[in-house]
């Protein structure tokens, strides 16, 4: 997040865009819910009418996947309505010329063939957004599990810089994290194209200080990503250790995801449950949980915070820096001989500029967001206050693409997949509370009333979803939230695998599955 989570409350106008944030962050959201009493406006679009709509003042139910679309058409209206920043354009951007005419062509009303909503609700959105002294933007993985991923975050980036809605208080570009912890995986290194504190793999000069600091020389170009991973499986790639991700239920295109981890001579699963993953698993590693373990978080806002050892740790379970640790030495390498985390969090802070002003002792209190420079720094709680880290913001002239997959007469509804409130992700820790099948015991199909009728459907009864990848049967639920023509469920139940289904096409750039997209079928059974 550019601002931190307390600037929730501040802005006149906040934007939400592809985030079901009262479900998937609702403690975060309550600095939303504040924001509206004090007389903000919010923005809502988001194929469902999701509680966060019911919220807002203006909602925009976009069609699943064109998000792009949507964007370039806010654009076009803060262009021609002279809702720029002139001053912060000039200052702080390049590429706005090119830019500019390249949003004259794409209007509103074209932007209401696209994706459905009125070409005036689109101005009204622009016109809110633009004028407000303080606009800001909340998004989550609605807009980057797509695959234009990449060209829906530069298009909010695009409205933002032209409005100068960027390093000041009640205003930015703000992604809400999925996971717990995956802020900090991301400042660890744990990418394929950057070192720790996001210093390019590709950089001769972090290349050379990695290889001084550890004494192997790594090749000048980006590792794979997972989902090059899971392609050569039983290929190039024999043997794989997965850690704390039930990467079976959470990945698209399950039977292929089977097949790659069934190809592997040898798969190690570190977690703290036996997951439909780890049931696959060659050697089973168990783990200690957030409460049984030392160690550091970094949330969503970049504050950096101690997590503390509650409660022992059951049986053999072990952290995970230790469990890592002991493979390593058991491989040859040196360096790992770490016996509490402590040392480790300061390595981090050694070698990472964003994290170089901390160590151990100094988040004690969990008080500091990164970047901290140097020892005696505030932290920073508000990016791009002064410029941006690699000099001016950058305007791109993206186009609008379909998703991989559109609706036909063979797979005629649109499928979108998330999160509910009663059930996290996979339910690896959920599904074992007790208490939780009060509130979620199976999981549904969310169909309109009017298809129900339409497709001869009957609420509560079961019907055969369909996509290019399989079938899986799941109940139908009669729900207001999807528009007609559009269906919702979760992947997080195991005897309803979701994600069988998914799996139509990945973000070039960043491989991120279009997990919102699918066109299915839908009968009766």
């Amino acid at each position: 997040m550019s601002n931190p989570l307390v600037d929730m409350q501040k802005p006149e106008v906040i934007f939400c865009i592809g985030t079901n944030m009262t479900e998937c962050h609702p403690v975060a959201a309550t600095g939303l819910k504040k924001a509206i009493a004090r007389g903000a406006k919010l923005i809502v679009a988001d194929p469902r009418r999701i509680g966060l709509a019911e919220l807002s003042h203006l909602y925009l139910p976009l069609r699943v996947g064109s998000d792009t679309a949507l964007l370039l058409g806010m654009a076009h209206v803060i262009a021609r309505e002279g809702l720029i920043d002139e001053d912060f354009i000039e200052k702080r951007t390049t590429g706005f010329d090119e830019f500019f005419e390249h949003i004259s062509q794409w209007t509103p009303e074209w932007a209401e063939t696209i994706t459905g909503v009125p070409a005036k609700d689109i101005e009204t959105a622009a016109m809110w957004y633009g004028k407000a002294d303080k606009g800001a933007i909340y998004y989550t993985l609605g807009i980057t599990e797509h695959i234009c991923g990449v060209e829906n975050v530069q298009s909010l980036c695009n409205i933002a810089l032209m409005t100068g809605n960027v390093g000041r208080e009640g205003t930015g570009i703000n992604p809400m994290r999925g996971q717990n912890n995956i802020q900090g995986a991301g400042d660890s290194g744990a990418l394929p194209n950057n070192y720790p504190g996001f210093q390019s793999v590709t950089d001769p000069k972090y290349q050379a200080k990695f290889k001084a600091e550890y004494g192997r020389e790594v090749d000048l170009e980006k590792g794979i990503t997972k989902v090059t991973a899971l392609e050569l499986c039983g290929e190039s790639i024999h043997a794989m250790l997965i850690d704390g991700e039930n990467t079976l239920l959470s990945d698209p295109d399950r039977e292929h995801c089977e097949h790659a981890l069934r190809s592997l001579d040898h798969l190690v699963v570190v977690d703290i449950f036996l997951t439909e993953t780890a049931e696959l698993a060659d050697v089973v590693l168990p783990a200690t949980a957030w409460g049984e373990t030392d160690g550091v978080c970094t949330n969503t806002e970049r504050r950096v915070q101690r997590v503390r050892t509650a409660v022992s740790p059951p049986g053999v379970a072990k952290p995970d820096w230790w469990i890592i640790c002991e493979i390593a030495q058991r491989l040859g390498f040196e360096g790992f001989d770490y016996h509490e985390p402590k040392p480790i969090f300061n390595e981090l802070c050694r070698v990472s500029p964003i994290y170089a002003g901390l160590d151990w002792d100094r988040i004690e209190k969990g008080e500091y967001q990164w970047p901290v420079p140097h020892k005696g720094h505030p932290g920073t709680p508000m990016l791009h206050e002064e410029e941006f880290v690699n000099g001016r913001g950058i305007f791109s002239n993206v186009h609008y693409r379909d998703p991989a997959e559109t609706i036909s007469d063979e797979f005629p509804v649109w499928l979108t997949t998330g999160r509910r409130l009663a059930s996290y992700h996979t339910r690896t820790q959920t599904g074992r509370a007790q208490g939780i099948d009060y509130l979620l015991p199976e999981e549904s199909l969310e169909v309109n009333p009017a298809d129900i009728e339409r497709w001869e459907l009957t609420d509560g009864e079961w019907c055969k979803m369909s996509s290019a990848r399989g079938s899986i049967n799941i109940k139908v639920k009669a729900k207001n939230r999807s528009p007609r023509g559009t269906v919702f469920a979760s992947f997080s139940f195991a005897d309803v695998p979701v994600n069988l289904l998914t799996g139509s096409g990945y973000d070039p750039v960043t491989h991120t599955a279009e997990l919102k997209v699918c066109p299915v079928r839908l009968e009766p059974l």
